[in-house]
């Protein structure tokens, strides 16, 4: 059978979703898939980089415990087999979540896929018709243009698929990371804490430049510090070649020109939509500038019958490069392509996100320059994770807290916060930015003391009165 109701480029989260719904709906939906089931995110992404940096957490905690009359020990890091561990778990996660899945209503076939025209896709050879069709082929890392990197081995964060070729098996001794975004920080901790000498490179003057609060570059720069790791900003590479095992990078750190030499180059400077090499043009779908694919509000594209959803929209009406978004649009996008009118529309105002350095960070909403390019009147205030009396009391107080609200409602517009727990506490504050909830909402729930969500209300407290003055859960 070569025709299906749906026909899906991609076969990751946001495709699954897609053939899921389509079956809920009673519809055959092929998903078309080049690499491996299950995407990016089960297979060199979100699943398997979670999976490592714990297990380098629990190195660091091992070596450098928190409270006194605790004796550090140093863990032994096998690296190869934390590598086995981290292949056996995405292997099952992909058979469970991914592969039982297929048969009934949804089919996958393995091979690259082309448009030749705006119903017909091309696979190995053969013709797959759609009555609809979904572009869900994800992202891929970017390569910026550095001289001489077309003659140098490198690294990006593919290095953490399993069953590739470029699944790095062998931990580095000394690692030079190109960017300073949330990839480049998550990776550069985790090898650090596992023994590897670690240098972040970051063009701009912090960490985290685009869309996140200065305070919180500034915050991890001084904790990576503390770690050892060496953070240049305001540095970018001129050049790179290969001298023994070595790479060596040209580089220029605040106008001045040095080298450095590490045992490996990972490129991490952001993600770019893998809508080259599927001959779009074939279908007279739109692009834009920066390759994405154009979608209205409900994901279709400029051809009536074609949508599109997850990493490969980039920042289209609002969308993020992420696994949740991806697969809620998913859903929405084969509900839309197949049911017709009335069209759901995405909603992508609260969105929670997460970096999982050590202590992790989480945000939500907008943040202070956002607000104030919107031209509202911002009450924005940061507060120290040492006003949290969990953090105290478990002796992690390093971080903090800021929120963001409009000045004249106290609806509150943002939250960032870095601190443990800080991915869980997030929730909190995403259900609030979604009922559009103010500061007092925060400060009269009842939050279980001691729990760093209090952190919401303490920081919404600060509107009124100074929070270092309060006794045990006083407002």
């Amino acid at each position: 059978m070569n025709r299906f109701d749906l026909v899906i480029f991609g076969a990751g989260s946001t495709a699954f979703a897609a053939a899921l719904r389509a079956q809920e709906l009673g519809k055959t939906s092929v998903m078309i898939e080049e690499r491996t089931l299950g995407g990016t995110c089960a297979n060199r992404g979100c699943l398997p980089s979670k999976n490592l940096i714990e297990a380098a957490r629990i190195v660091h905690e091992a070596q450098n415990p928190r409270y006194p009359g605790l004796v550090g020990a140093a863990l032994g890091v096998d690296f190869a087999t934390l590598v086995k561990q981290k292949d056996e778990i995405v292997q099952a996660y992909r058979e469970r979540k991914y592969r039982s899945l297929l048969g009934g209503h949804i089919s996958v076939v393995n091979g690259h896929a082309e448009f030749i025209d705006a119903r017909t896709v091309e696979v190995s050879g053969s013709q797959l018709t759609g009555e609809a069709i979904i572009i869900a082929t994800g992202s891929r890392p970017r390569i910026p243009r550095i001289r001489g990197l077309d003659r140098v081995p490198f690294l990006t964060s593919d290095l953490l698929t399993s069953g590739e070729g470029m699944e790095l098996t062998e931990l580095p001794s000394s690692l030079l990371i190109v960017g300073g975004g949330y990839i480049a920080l998550e990776l550069g901790q985790m090898f650090r804490r596992f023994g590897s000498e670690v240098t972040i490179l970051e063009r701009s003057d912090r960490l985290l430049p685009h869309g996140y609060e200065p305070e919180l570059g500034s915050a991890i720069e001084e904790m990576f510090k503390r770690e050892g790791v060496h953070v240049l900003t305001s540095s970018h590479i001129d050049a790179v070649r290969v001298d023994g095992n070595q790479v060596v990078a040209t580089v220029v750190a605040n106008g001045v020109q040095r080298e450095l030499r590490a045992e490996k180059l990972l490129i991490a400077v952001g993600r770019q939509p893998n809508s080259d090499g599927i001959r779009v043009e074939q279908a007279g779908v739109e692009l834009g500038t920066d390759g994405s694919i154009v979608v209205d509000a409900n994901l279709r594209t400029n051809v009536k019958h074609i949508f599109a959803a997850g990493d490969v929209v980039g920042s289209s009406v609002g969308s993020q490069m992420a696994t949740p978004v991806g697969s809620q649009d998913g859903g929405i996008a084969a509900q839309n392509a197949l049911t017709g009118d009335p069209l759901r529309a995405v909603n992508h105002r609260v969105v929670p996100r997460a970096i999982f350095i050590d202590p992790p960070a989480a945000i939500v909403g907008i943040n202070e320059a956002e607000a104030v390019a919107e031209g509202r009147a911002c009450w924005c205030n940061t507060i120290p994770l040492s006003l949290v009396p969990r953090a105290g009391a478990v002796r992690e107080s390093s971080g903090f807290v800021k929120m963001v609200a409009d000045a004249n409602t106290d609806e509150v517009l943002g939250v960032t916060m870095v601190g443990a727990g800080a991915p869980e506490v997030i929730h909190e504050a995403a259900m609030g930015l979604r009922f559009h909830a103010k500061l007092r909402d925060f400060i009269d729930l009842l939050h279980v003391y001691p729990t760093m969500a209090e952190g919401l209300k303490i920081v919404a407290l600060s509107r009124f009165k100074d929070p270092a003055r309060l006794s045990c859960c006083a407002e």
